[in-house]
């Protein structure tokens, strides 16, 4: 009878009463902690009576100054522009496989919150070749020099180190998608400056033909004008294959074809006061790497944890556990302070690498201003000289081959300018990208 009444005990997993005993006890444990000011045990702070409860997004943001900074940006992009067409279309189409690593921190940190609950798991071992022992075995720790503080710590700023991996991808593919429209956009433009150079220069090898062809001027200047229209029809060729390039490559990006956006919207005045995104993502390791730190440095040293057994035995007690201490402890320890140590320096270098990087695209931006002005300023002169001696070729003053050159420096005067323009337009997204103002914090 005792045997098969023994047997019969030991296929139940729990004994309710037990194990309400032991839950409560190890909660009441956890909660004098808590009242003790242990940093074991995390509270959830309640809101004043009849406040609205703030969603988890509200939450996280409120606990988190990088998250809250990120949200906070706002897209410097005009809307119902050429580049707000682009970046809707990009973003559209986005695999936002940074937005999957965030959903499995956030999930990790959801986790970790709930360290300093006590643990439950059963327990089964074979006693003998006919007896089965399960049991229900529960643990909590009241002491672990920050361990479960630190691990929370860790799991929250994995959360942020993962938000701003998704705010710097979402803002490079749209300066990737941008830098791929300003292309064709450029390219576009040349074409059409080469397609008029083409007609006037063709125009001019047929004043010269008809010249050479009545005895008036020498053959050698006909060749050297058909040796420039072959100049320019190559330049038409090449800026034709840059933007079907461009267009092909941004496609493939956008969810909807981007063929018939046209148009470039200057992105005028100061950036807005905002966090480098690589000072953002250096904070969060740092607040990352110090946890670590941390819960290296609970693991060297011991700690004392509440256990309790439920089921075919009924058992309790307080353990002393952790990590054996030896000659080399000491130094292990100073080794995890130094851990910190190179993370606040990370930040620091990273602070002045991005300052550096901002203070540098602001003067390149300041220099392409003053020479997109300049470059404007060379070609309405290069397009009066052109005209005067116009005027002057028509009285018989200017041989034909005089207009020619005068031509082609106005010519070369416009090309330099829509240089300057596109380069002062990729210069100024440069900058809204490492600031992160390229596409909205909300949004993202």
């Amino acid at each position: 009878m005792q045997g098969r009444a023994r047997g019969a005990a030991s296929r139940h997993l729990c004994v309710p009463r037990h194990l309400l005993i032991a839950s409560a006890c190890c909660l009441a444990m956890a909660g004098c902690l808590g009242n003790m000011g242990g940093d074991e045990v995390s509270r959830l702070a309640t809101g004043p009576s009849g406040a609205p409860e703030p969603t988890p997004e509200q939450r996280e943001a409120a606990a988190s100054p990088v998250i809250s900074a990120l949200q906070a940006r706002r897209s410097i992009l005009p809307p119902q522009s050429a580049y707000s067409t682009v970046s809707n279309a990009v973003l559209a189409a986005n695999s936002r496989t940074a937005e999957a690593e965030l959903r499995a921190a956030r999930l990790r940190a959801a986790a970790a919150s709930k360290n300093w609950l006590p643990r439950i798991g059963p327990s089964i071992s074979l006693t003998s070749l006919s007896d089965v022992v399960a049991n229900l075995v529960l643990e909590q720790v009241l002491f672990g020099h920050g361990r479960l503080k630190a691990e929370r710590a860790f799991a929250k700023a994995d959360v942020e180190v993962a938000a701003v991996a998704l705010a710097d991808d979402t803002n490079e593919r749209v300066l990737t998608a941008l830098t791929l429209y300003l292309g064709a956009a450029e390219a576009r433009e040349r074409r059409a400056l080469d397609s008029r150079t083409l007609k006037d220069m063709s125009h001019f090898e047929w004043i010269m033909r008809q010249r050479v062809e009545g005895g008036v001027s020498d053959r050698s200047d006909l060749s050297i004008l058909a040796q420039k229209l072959g100049e320019i029809r190559l330049s038409l060729t090449s800026a034709e294959e840059a933007e079907r390039t461009a267009l092909a490559e941004l496609n493939a990006m956008a969810a909807t074809p981007l063929d018939d956006v046209s148009g470039l919207r200057d992105l005028t005045g100061p950036m807005p006061e905002a966090e480098p995104l690589s000072v953002l993502r250096a904070m969060a390791e740092e607040d990352r790497s110090v946890a670590e730190a941390r819960t290296e440095r609970a693991g060297l040293l011991p700690g004392l944890t509440a256990s309790g057994t439920v089921g075919s035995d009924n058992d309790g007690g307080v353990n002393l556990g952790g990590g054996l201490l030896g000659l080399g402890t000491g130094d292990s320890l100073r080794a995890i302070e130094m851990q910190k140590d190179a993370a606040a320096r990370k930040t620091r270098q990273a602070e002045e690498d991005a300052a550096r990087t901002l203070r540098r695209l602001e003067q390149e931006i300041i220099a392409l201003e003053r020479q997109v002005g300049e470059a404007a300023a060379l070609a309405a002169q290069a397009r009066a000289n052109l005209d005067l001696f116009q005027e002057q070729y028509d009285s018989g003053q200017r041989q034909v081959m005089d207009v020619v050159g005068v031509y082609e420096t106005f010519a070369a005067r416009e090309q330099s300018a829509l240089s300057r323009k596109y380069e002062l337009a990729r210069a100024r997204l440069k900058s809204a990208r490492l600031l992160g103002l390229l596409a909205d914090g909300s949004r993202i």
